[in-house]
């Protein structure tokens, strides 16, 4: 007779989605930002815990969070905030405009693969200003290869906006944020090689050194870590 095997899944933690044993929401600060931040997120995106848009939903105040499904009409009005001016990042967009002060912006970001982003821009392209980034060097989303040269994750396509928009004290603070989730996703990974490595040429090493050993992607979990 065959054995009844019964799967169980691994506890995360409700608010960073990582294991007990990762959880790094001893460091979790939210950040006040005069840019209004809204997030279309690929329902395939929705449900990983390294996802990017859940953590800018997470750490930026006020920002929106909306999962698309092409069978679901998107409502312009439930997302569009009145006297503020609507740019939909995209690398197909027109050259990044800097004339805009942040208080009078609302920043649309589309998450996702490429193809399900150029497929939820379809549905977006007509409600605001469609705006590339300058973006270069070397995505620090350990988490996911780089596609190419210019592909970033959602996060740090918002981290360039910051710094184009001269908001630099939100930016670094956004990027201590990432940074700590992509250590404490190669931690829960068991990728100990890459995970000291990560942190060699982190912010993370300096600013959080009281949370750091409680991430050892060495040790053995412990029996809450296995669900026993």
């Amino acid at each position: 007779m065959a054995r009844s095997v019964v799967f169980r899944k691994t506890p995360r933690c409700e608010l960073c989605r990582l294991p007990p044993r990762w959880c790094v929401c001893e460091a979790h600060r939210v950040i006040a930002s005069p840019l209004k931040v809204d997030v279309l997120m690929h329902h395939m995106e929705a449900w990983r815990p390294s996802s990017t848009g859940h953590l800018i939903h997470r750490v930026v105040a006020n920002t929106g969070l909306r999962v698309y499904r092409k069978e679901h009409t998107l409502v312009r009005e439930e997302i569009l905030q009145p006297g503020r001016a609507l740019w939909i990042l995209h690398p197909t967009g027109e050259a990044l405009p800097v004339s805009e002060p942040p208080a009078g912006l609302q920043v649309l970001l589309l998450d996702g693969t490429w193809i399900q982003s150029t497929g939820m821009l379809r549905g977006v392209e007509s409600w605001g200003r469609r705006v590339s980034l300058p973006m270069a060097g070397e995505s620090r989303y350990w988490l996911r290869s780089q596609a190419a040269d210019d592909r970033f994750s959602t996060i740090e396509a918002l981290m360039f906006l910051m710094a184009a928009l001269g908001m630099a004290e939100q930016r670094a603070a956004l990027q201590l944020q990432f940074e700590l989730h992509v250590y404490a996703g190669l931690c829960a990974r068991g990728k100990k090689v890459e995970a000291a490595n990560y942190l060699f040429s982190s912010p993370v090493s300096g600013a959080l050194k009281e949370l750091l050993p409680t991430l050892k992607p060495w040790a053995q979990p412990s029996r809450r870590d296995r669900g026993m």
